[in-house]
């Protein structure tokens, strides 16, 4: 069964288009992944998930009720831990909750004995009586998921939900994500961290520039490259002729497949080899060819891997790309000033 289907999904802000024509089935009971750099189109999509956004085109469906046409029924089945944790610094963790339940219209009973049980549950009982305006990130972000779990929602939309957080932090999300997982919750989080979605996710998709551009199981997209990954460079930096003729000579090699050039990384080579009894013939036809191997590693396939075989570019030669984007922007609205 289907807890959330998108089809068709388009979104523009202005001149740019956040999402081109997105479709994805999110499995009932999955721990559903969103992996991509920041500007790939996550949170917009997780927006008009939660009836906060809409969009230009498409449809959205919730537990099987339109979220266009009945966006006050797709609230009472989600809960949403948005990117940017908005708290009263004033107010306790427990007003903070006791308020939450109020919003939605739990009778005080059943709202208190939600709330010490996620107290408990998130082991915030040593500080839920103090203003949050003195919580760590970590403190703030069990309260804000407490938050999203109150009323016992279907299905729990998390964005970005560990961003920012020690590692110790880090990990208690990880293993109350994977708790409420196996107790038969859906769960859609979007992340830019691999090893977050690889830990977590038994489901997920990558998306880039607002599209899908891969989407199954975390192991089942590394096993789809098959053999062991290979980064291969001639020289420190080359330049996009010496990398392409490379390329062609690689491509001819018999048990080497998925040649990709890394414009980002000084056009260094990314492949796939079948068996390692292929390197020293790869590393001979490269001699013949007046093309010395300045360096070489070896890896299993990643989700980067995927990223990149996809891409042309790794996940955070993206996020670069996305950030120079934005300074350059700000530089020209600072100079028009």
């Amino acid at each position: 069964m289907t807890a959330i289907e998108l089809h068709k999904l388009v979104k523009s802000y202005g001149a740019v288009k956040a999402l081109k024509g997105l479709s994805l089935k999110i499995p009932k009971g999955s721990l559903y992944g969103l992996l991509g750099p920041n500007g790939s189109g996550k949170t917009t999509t997780l927006k008009i998930i939660c009836t906060l956004l809409a969009p230009d085109a498409g449809k959205v469906t919730v537990s099987g009720i339109d979220a266009l046409q009945d966006p006050r029924a797709v609230r009472q089945e989600i809960g949403y831990v948005a990117q940017e944790v908005a708290i009263d610094k004033i107010l306790t963790g427990l007003e903070l909750l006791e308020l939450q339940g109020d919003l939605y219209h739990l009778n005080k009973a059943t709202r208190d004995k939600r709330i010490q049980e996620l107290v408990d549950r998130l082991d915030m009982a040593e500080w839920i009586n103090r203003r949050s305006g003195t919580y760590s990130g970590g403190m703030k972000r069990r309260l804000d998921l407490a938050s999203g779990l109150l009323h016992e929602p279907k299905v729990l939309i998390l964005d970005e939900p560990t961003v920012g957080l020690d590692i110790e932090s880090r990990s208690k999300i990880w293993k109350l994500l994977k708790e409420f997982h196996k107790q038969g919750k859906t769960i859609l989080l979007s992340s830019h961290y691999l090893e977050e979605v690889d830990a977590l996710a038994s489901e997920m998709a990558i998306m880039d520039c607002g599209t899908v551009i891969a989407k199954g199981s975390p192991e089942e997209l590394k096993k789809e490259l098959g053999g062991d990954r290979v980064t291969l460079r001639v020289k420190e930096f080359s330049n996009e002729v010496e990398s392409e003729q490379i390329q062609k000579l690689l491509i001819n090699i018999h048990g080497v497949r998925q040649v990709v050039i890394n414009k980002a990384e000084g056009y260094s080579l990314n492949l796939v080899i079948d068996d390692e009894a292929v390197l020293p013939f790869l590393k001979q036809e490269l001699a013949k060819a007046d093309f010395q191997v300045f360096a070489m590693t070896q890896s299993r396939p990643s989700l980067d891997d995927v990223y990149l075989q996809a891409t042309g570019r790794r996940l955070m030669d993206r996020e670069l790309e996305v950030a120079g984007q934005r300074d350059f922007k700000q530089e020209n609205k600072n100079s028009m000033r």
